[in-house]
């Protein structure tokens, strides 16, 4: 794992960014085409508006969304759709995008997603990791041996707070139960991982996710087992690194 610790939110931003396209730009120089996992939340606020001012052939790009609640319209301040639809999609070229689509049939949709990855290996994948050291929605303890490409998920307490203190929620119990996400397998299965993580309240996590072993407790703690994954990081978030 490649550990890059920049001053600013935006400066980790930019270097994200900027080491996505290149990872973009030569798969599609190699294969004529890239496919991409895209994440949301605050964490990529920084790293998604430096992304889509980059020199990339979008329309050689297809995309996949990383995860979405169960039952929760796209017009919610919290819909994941509506912030990739909004901050990314709408804003290039891309030839395709494959939204999780939450008000679907759980279990159908993710079949249906699965029969579409199973179709693009995925080149570069842009994550980021939750405040209890969760990766897409998988909470601890994830399921490391799922082939599944995506399943569904209940959320842990420890989830649903920062759903909520990140203002995309008034209240807890606001927050719905249950996600579909895309499993640890599947994202370990990709080419290149370009993990974003900004903020002190991160801190705690991104210490499990490097210095601690292995374990479905601390669910990024599995990218350590992935050779081609860059963890960008500013001030905060890598203040209890050793």
């Amino acid at each position: 794992m490649n550990v890059i610790i920049s001053k600013t939110k935006k400066e980790l931003g930019y270097k994200a960014a900027e080491n996505g396209t290149k990872l973009i730009n030569e798969a599609i120089k190699k294969n004529g085409k890239a496919n991409i996992i895209v994440a949301t939340g605050a964490s990529q606020f920084e790293m998604l508006s430096e992304l889509i001012k980059m020199d990339i052939d979008w329309s050689k790009v297809t995309g996949f969304h990383l995860d979405e609640y169960i039952g929760l319209p796209m017009t919610h301040l919290a819909s994941f759709r509506k912030y990739l639809k909004e901050r990314f999609v709408d804003k290039i070229n891309i030839n395709q995008f494959f939204y999780v689509n939450g008000d679907n049939e759980p279990i159908q949709e993710c079949e249906r997603l699965a029969n579409v990855i199973n179709q693009h290996p995925i080149d570069v994948a842009f994550v980021g990791i939750g405040e209890n050291s969760h990766l897409a929605f998988n909470d601890p303890p994830a399921d490391f041996e799922t082939s599944a490409p995506y399943l569904v998920v209940e959320l842990d307490a420890d989830c649903k707070k920062q759903q909520m203190s990140e203002g995309w929620f008034k209240t807890i119990n606001d927050v719905p139960q249950k996600a579909i996400s895309m499993s640890i397998k599947q994202i370990m299965k990709s080419e290149n991982i370009i993990c974003s993580v900004p903020d002190s309240r991160k801190a705690w996590a991104v210490q499990k996710t490097v210095e601690n072993n292995v374990t479905n407790q601390y669910p990024a703690s599995i990218l350590q087992n992935h050779k081609n994954t860059w963890l960008y990081l500013d001030k905060g978030s890598a203040t209890n690194l050793h």
